[in-house]
């Protein structure tokens, strides 16, 4: 069953980090519904992502694959829940 998946990807704020973190997604051939990033007090990233239409597989890997980029500190993933 697909959904809604929220990605929070927190990375050394580098030149490179936000163009690495949307690669992991043109590589799979998604782009993302939302995409907001942010540089926060002591030098990190913050980008958070809203993807639609995949799956808990899909999104379990694309998790995995942010996780090994090169100054990716943490990567935190959930699925949206439709608001009751």
């Amino acid at each position: 069953m697909s959904g809604t998946y929220c990605f929070s990807v927190h990375a050394q704020a580098t030149p490179s980090a936000l163009p690495r973190v949307l690669e992991v997604f043109a590589l799979m051939g998604h782009v993302p519904e939302r995409c907001h990033s942010q540089r926060v007090p002591g030098d990190e990233l913050v980008v958070d992502l809203q993807l639609a239409d995949v799956t808990a597989a899909e999104a379990a890997h694309l998790a995995k694959r942010l996780g090994r980029i090169v100054g990716v500190e943490s990567v935190l993933w959930s699925a949206k829940r439709a608001a009751a």
